[in-house]
């Protein structure tokens, strides 16, 4: 039986084709990250050396790139993460809620990527944080984070907001709690929603920071741009609200999932062939059953670099009580009001670290599966065959 795929393996495999990587015309963002993605936990990147005292065997655990769009990085850096914002959690319920941009709109934010997506932080968070102030006269916690993908690898570009069950109140003299069910009405949402989005394009056409290249250098001139926003306008944007979680618990368990997701996860990869790829999927459009779609390599890769984000682009961003200044005093305030104990500490998440362990984490012997590793110090980078690892 052959070894099931790995996304690694597969682009150390097309990465040794210069002809088919030329033919992508990959930016120098979307080659380093492939490039870091090809060598982790190969040796390219070194290792380190373990010996144990039970079985006296010695074995070497690679380094992996930490390169936050590698799926096989992602787990132990999640819960790092979540670790860390446990601190922030409130005893609250917390809403979800998701903006999406429309299909219409996807060739402009493909060519203005940083200022596109950051806009839809802007356009979600505002709207949501002006519902709160008017309709509750509170201030309300929002974590958001960006996704930019489909099932099927294509353009989806969407915000999951995860929103407190109420605020701190504007005068900061209680909290102000929302029906456990229920948090804003999604039509008056989707539609401020729409209309900053769609003002802060026309912000950013009439100051002159949007790119237009190749088949969207029509699009630049003030009529045809006005059309565009006119045509989005006259569409209903999507604005989803999922069933709200009971606790913080729930939300720890949410983002365990989604903050540090990619855009393929490798339990989706079913084959790779020598000209192809063929990983499963959800049909949302037929009751999400799931599927499987073969693409030729080269696509299959040119779909993945679509989702590598801008350097130094932050994809999960906090705002109002959770906003990172004065984050402290304002959560404090918050407990204060809800009589809950203050959490000076990360919360450890052991199921969590048990769950994602793999043979990157050196706590375990791989051959008497016993604890207690010495280690020997750090192995030199290795060459990969079939891959230049310099």
């Amino acid at each position: 039986m052959s070894p099931r795929p790995t996304l690694g393996r597969l682009l150390r495999c097309f990465l040794a084709d210069p002809v088919a990587v030329a033919g992508l015309r990959l930016s120098p963002q979307q080659g380093k990250t492939l490039r870091a993605l090809a060598r982790c936990r190969t040796g390219a990147l070194g290792g380190q050396a373990y010996f144990c005292p039970h079985c006296r065997q010695e074995h070497v655990v690679a380094h992996s790139c930490r390169n936050r769009h590698c799926p096989q990085c992602q787990g132990a850096l999640a819960v790092e993460w979540l670790e860390k914002q446990s601190q922030a959690l409130l005893p609250v319920p917390y809403f979800h809620l998701v903006f999406t941009l429309p299909h219409g709109l996807n060739g402009l934010i493909r060519q203005n990527r940083a200022a596109l997506f950051k806009l839809l932080f802007d356009a979600a968070t505002q709207t949501l944080l002006e519902f709160g102030a008017e309709r509750l006269e509170a201030q309300l916690g929002i974590t958001a984070v960006l996704h930019t993908w489909s099932q099927t690898l294509g353009d989806h570009y969407h915000l999951h907001c995860i929103v407190t069950g109420g605020g701190v109140a504007n005068d900061q003299s209680r909290w102000v709690a929302t029906s456990p069910r229920y948090l804003f009405p999604v039509r008056a949402l989707s539609r401020r929603f729409r209309g900053k989005y769609l003002a802060g394009l026309g912000s950013l056409h009439a100051t002159g920071k949007l790119e237009f290249h190749g088949q969207l250098q029509g699009l630049a001139g003030p009529e045809p741009f006005a059309a565009l926003r006119r045509s989005a306008a006259q569409r209903e944007w999507v604005v989803y609200a999922k069933r709200p979680f009971a606790g913080p618990e729930q939300v720890l368990a949410y983002l365990s999932r989604y903050t540090h997701r990619v855009a393929i996860s490798p339990r989706r990869l079913l084959a790779a062939e020598a000209t192809t790829v063929t990983f499963a999927y959800r049909d949302y459009a037929d009751g999400s059953r799931q599927k499987t779609m073969t693409l030729a390599t080269a696509e299959f890769v040119r779909r993945f670099c679509l989702h590598v984000l801008p350097q130094g682009f932050v994809k999960t961003r906090h705002y109002g009580l959770l906003s990172n200044r004065n984050r402290e005093q304002r959560l404090a305030r918050a407990r204060a009001l809800l009589g809950a104990a203050v959490v000076s500490e990360p919360k450890p998440l052991p199921k969590l670290r048990s769950s994602l362990r793999s043979e990157s984490t050196p706590g375990i012997c791989p051959f008497c599966q016993r604890a207690g590793l010495l280690r020997l110090g750090r192995v030199k980078p290795l060459p990969v065959a079939g891959f230049d690892s310099s």
